[in-house]
């Protein structure tokens, strides 16, 4: 074994080391069993080795964004990072907080989840209670930050699904009225043809998950949001 390899051992290791007592205190979490270990392990070893920048921007949440592997060159120069994992749902995300969340201190955070727990059947309220509880631990730990929510996308998959989907987005639109470090952020205008139809050449075949050609719709309306606050935060004379 050569010392590189002995080196990623060794890390992963540590971060076995760093899970596992969080792993080991309960096997659910809110009555849903604990998942997605090994993409939290993967995450503390890359920030082991090349930890993301403190006080940038994070994007969080589950597969829609873990899916957007062009983010970083998408949103440049902006300093952007990912940790969204798995089909997570919201009370996943939550779980991982502390490991994923907190030790960056993002200025700002980009947050979409929701979705899997609308496939999934879970009642609206119980999405929009831990959207919020998600909300309310990032502002009373990091109370400088911003959140963003990015709407629950309405995909054809799921379009039984789509008046739970519509009560969480409305739900979670009027809750960000309600303070200035919230905004909601609705990418499902971008998702349909000026008939209301749903623009099928933007999915995979799954017709859930996205295309390339997707995600440049979603920079046309993110990134100038994120380059905006962005600059709020860091004037030209301040630079």
């Amino acid at each position: 074994m050569n010392m590189v390899s002995i080196r990623m051992t060794i890390l992963f290791l540590f971060a076995g080391f760093l899970l596992g007592p969080l792993a080991a205190q309960d096997s659910t979490f809110r009555g849903e069993k604990i998942r997605f270990q090994k993409d939290i392990r993967e995450y503390l070893v890359r920030d082991s080795v090349q930890p993301p920048p403190k006080q940038s921007i994070l994007f969080i949440g589950s597969s829609i964004f873990r899916r957007w592997t062009t983010l970083t060159d998408d949103m440049a120069p902006l300093p952007v990072f990912n940790r969204a994992f798995g089909g997570s749902r919201t009370h996943d995300v939550l779980y991982y907080m502390d490991k994923i969340v907190f030790p960056y201190e993002p200025k700002l955070i980009f947050y979409y989840c929701g979705s899997n727990d609308a496939g999934g059947s879970v009642p609206a309220n119980k999405v929009v209670n831990n959207i919020k509880d998600f909300f309310e631990r990032v502002e009373q730990r990091l109370p400088e930050t911003k959140i963003f929510f990015v709407s629950v996308n309405r995909s054809p998959q799921r379009i039984a699904k789509w008046p739970g989907i519509d009560s969480i987005n409305a739900m979670i639109q009027a809750y960000c009225r309600q303070s200035a470090k919230r905004q909601y952020i609705d990418v499902n205008i971008a998702l349909f043809d000026r008939t209301g139809k749903p623009r099928y050449d933007l999915y995979l075949d799954d017709q859930l998950h996205f295309k390339e050609e997707s995600y440049k719709e979603f920079t046309r309306i993110i990134k100038p949001i994120v380059a905006k606050e962005w600059t709020a935060l860091h004037p030209p004379s301040e630079r």
